[in-house]
């Protein structure tokens, strides 16, 4: 089974309005790397260690979890309750029956 996180991560970028040397430059790496970085990590060439994905994640604004889920509906479920409150996930936590 393939990676799930090249496509969400060439989505996430996108949706977030970076190029990938834009993506790497934000992230501290050299400016005549940082596109070719990027792109063999969205070509599934190379896979960013989880250090790497939790910066990228927190500059895209999406939980880092996001990336290594394997079930589409998942994903984007994970992708919408990231971009609650604290707050608001607990209490649909509790609308859903949870027993946390």
């Amino acid at each position: 089974m393939e990676s799930p996180t090249p496509l969400r991560l060439k989505e996430a970028r996108k949706a977030a309005g970076y190029t990938q040397q834009q993506l790497g430059i934000a992230l501290g790496m050299e400016p005549n790397t940082a596109s070719a970085r990027m792109n063999q990590y969205e070509k599934g060439k190379h896979a960013p260690d989880f250090t790497t994905m939790k910066r990228i994640a927190d500059e895209l604004g999406v939980p880092v979890a996001y990336f290594y889920c394997e079930d589409n509906t998942l994903a984007e479920l994970i992708h919408a309750l990231g971009k609650l409150t604290e707050e608001e996930q607990k209490e649909l936590l509790k609308a859903l029956g949870s027993k946390k």
